[in-house]
């Protein structure tokens, strides 16, 4: 953005406008969120420019509380008439609303006070002329790499960069810029009339960090040849390897299951398993939400609440549930500074590769993608379809497709074997390869 520091005293002054609209208009309490964001996104196919989005959006979520009733509202006309209207329907809302005993700002002892700068707003300034040169190379790597490269999905390159404000009539106001780039790539390659497809990305706060065009274009190829001549397999029981990659979606099922929206509703299969070993005594995760650069860094949540390291899982223990500060008091607890999700989750690897895996696995399934929403956050029910490899004697022998894999998470969860030090850093929850004992894999 142009110039940060204005926009972010801009936000900064909006905010206190609609904080001091509401106190005007009767309310005891309420929180603003103010947002501008721009960026560029575009994408190629076959050497040729198929999309280019120049895009700017800003917009404004207001609620109000009168007593335990709750009223929200949002606008994305940012002029003093139409924020004050905003406020005004958010006001009305709440007057007519129900009595909610649960309702209600963050203590304030629990608001972010000594904010750390965590170097989240790195912008890249390039054009789209820039931009397009960049996708180009990255699908050419692609496309040149073998002649089984018969077609392309494209590449596409994204570059944001935003500033949000957040404020409270309980005196909290802060703001903070950020951005997040990325650069993909998807191609389809063919051999004795069988197709396949598969990808590459990269994504990072900073764009000195992204992998190059070219390689993400090689990984996106590499990745399509060694599908092809996939085959299916026979039902069976038998251990699967979930690569790192596809490894961070088991983490994701126990995140939605310890989130206090699934706990209070009594929605999970996780229910009162605070206290419990849920994972062999091996297994630590935790949550770093200070990380320089982390993709899912916050100096505090999306209510004002300071973040905090914090142990989830150790000794292979529930120590922690992912909590607002609603979801906090319905269960009568404290919040865990989750309002919005987690920060740089992170499961500590192992002392192994992911080919030490392969061969420690012996004969089993490595499962590089997934299909399919077939999971039950309640009884922990799980079924999705799968695509990856078929290993013999630690050797992987053939590509799978068109396969099922099923097992109950809290089983799978309890019988996780090894967790590899092949890290993927490109989200929110980073963690390596993934070794359970056995699952059902159900195919022909």
């Amino acid at each position: 953005m142009s110039d940060t520091r204005t926009e972010l005293e801009r936000l900064e002054s909006l905010t206190r406008l609609c904080l001091e609209e509401a106190a005007r208009q009767g309310a005891s309490a309420a929180e603003v969120a103010c947002s501008a964001d721009q960026g560029l996104s575009l994408t190629v196919r076959l050497g040729a420019v198929e999309t280019i989005e120049h895009h700017r959006s800003q917009g404004v979520g207001i609620t109000v509380y009168y007593g335990q009733r709750k009223g929200s509202a949002s606008t994305t006309d940012l002029s003093e008439r139409a924020l004050t209207d905003t406020v005004g329907a958010a006001c009305r809302i709440a007057r007519y609303g129900a009595e909610d005993p649960c309702a209600g700002l963050p203590e304030a002892e629990l608001l972010a006070k000594d904010i750390p700068d965590l170097d989240l707003y790195h912008p890249w300034t390039l054009d789209a002329e820039q931009g397009i040169e960049l996708a180009l190379a990255c699908e050419n790597a692609a496309r040149g790499h073998s002649d089984a490269i018969t077609n392309s999905e494209g590449a596409s390159l994204n570059a944001f960069e935003g500033v949000r404000v957040l404020g409270n009539s309980l005196g909290f106001l802060h703001g903070y810029a950020s951005s997040r780039h990325s650069l993909s790539c998807s191609v389809i390659g063919e051999r004795d009339g069988n197709m396949q497809r598969d990808d590459w990305w990269t994504v990072a706060r900073d764009p000195a960090e992204l992998e190059s065009a070219e390689a993400v274009g090689r990984k996106a190829a590499e990745r399509t040849v060694r599908r092809l001549g996939a085959r299916g397999l026979s039902t069976r029981q038998c251990p699967v390897l979930f690569a790192a990659d596809v490894a961070s979606s088991l983490i994701g099922h126990l995140i939605a299951a310890i989130r206090g929206g699934n706990l209070y509703r009594k929605s999970s299969f996780l229910l009162d398993a605070l206290g419990q070993r849920i994972f062999p005594e091996f297994v630590h995760i935790h949550e770093r939400p200070h990380l320089l650069r982390g993709l899912g860094s916050a100096p505090y949540d999306a209510e004002g609440v300071a973040t905090r390291d914090r142990d989830l899982v150790r000794d292979g223990v529930l120590e922690s549930y992912v909590l607002s500060t609603y979801s906090a008091r319905k269960l009568g607890l404290q919040t865990t500074g989750n309002a919005g999700g987690v920060h740089n989750l992170i499961v500590a690897p192992g002392q192994e590769d992911c080919d030490t895996l392969i061969r420690r696995m012996g004969t089993g399934l490595i499962v590089t993608e997934l299909l399919g929403q077939g999971v039950n956050i309640v009884t922990g029910d799980y079924s999705r379809g799968a695509a990856g490899y078929w290993v013999e004697n630690g050797e992987i022998r053939f590509p799978v497709e068109e396969i099922t894999i099923a097992g109950n998470l809290r089983d799978m969860f309890g019988h996780v074997v090894a967790i590899g030090n092949d890290v993927d850093l490109r989200g929110n929850i980073r963690t390596g390869s993934i070794l359970i004992e056995s699952m059902t894999v159900a195919g022909d």
